[in-house]
């Protein structure tokens, strides 16, 4: 049976979607679904709760979640593999998808995509508070706030930079570069100072 694709057209997910199944060489069919409309269909809310896109729906077996659906179209479909057979390559694979989903999409797409392309092309002013906030350096690793993943990576970069390779080698990452720059100047630092 031909798999269905419920999803909105424009959006990132039910593109990364669509890429498998392609990639795959999957013939598919795809239904429009509006995430954004004020009433969502009651059919669509039966398949996926959350009124979130894409869904699929492959032999009466409906799927949401985009990870979830790449994975099964991967794992059901003939065609090249996907995904790594290596546990640690398929490991880094799960890691750069997490980080993509968790720190890339907002800032990429809901802050600079669609206040400075998406709104203006439906006749609405972006918000270029929104603009300037998916442009900006982050001060830390996950934000404007110092987190346990910059007190983790501090140390670790503090000792790489002490070999001349190392300092060099972060100096060609000017983002990374700056962080440590900043993060070297808090009074933490100075009082964990192993020596």
């Amino acid at each position: 049976m031909t798999p269905v694709l419920h999803g909105y057209r424009p959006s990132v997910y039910v593109r990364v979607a669509r890429l498998a199944l392609v990639e795959k060489d999957v013939t598919y069919d795809q239904v429009e679904v509006n995430p954004f409309a004020a009433d969502a269909p009651p059919a669509y809310l039966a398949l996926q709760p959350f009124n979130r896109v894409p869904t699929l729906v492959h032999d009466g077996f409906g799927l949401y979640e985009t990870g979830a659906i790449t994975r099964y179209v991967d794992r059901t479909f003939a065609g090249p593999s996907l995904q790594p057979i290596d546990l640690r390559a398929l490991a880094r694979m799960d890691q750069i998808i997490g980080i993509i989903d968790s720190y890339a999409y907002w800032p990429l797409v809901r802050q600079v995509y669609v206040h400075a392309v998406g709104l203006p092309r439906r006749g609405q002013a972006g918000d270029p508070e929104e603009i300037a906030g998916g442009l900006a350096d982050a001060s830390f690793l996950v934000g404007p706030a110092l987190s346990l993943a910059d007190l983790h990576l501090l140390p670790m970069i503090a000792y790489f930079t002490e070999a001349p390779e190392g300092a060099a080698l972060l100096a060609r990452h000017p983002r990374l570069d700056n962080w440590f720059a900043r993060m070297k100047t808090r009074p933490s630092f100075a009082a964990t100072d192993p020596r």
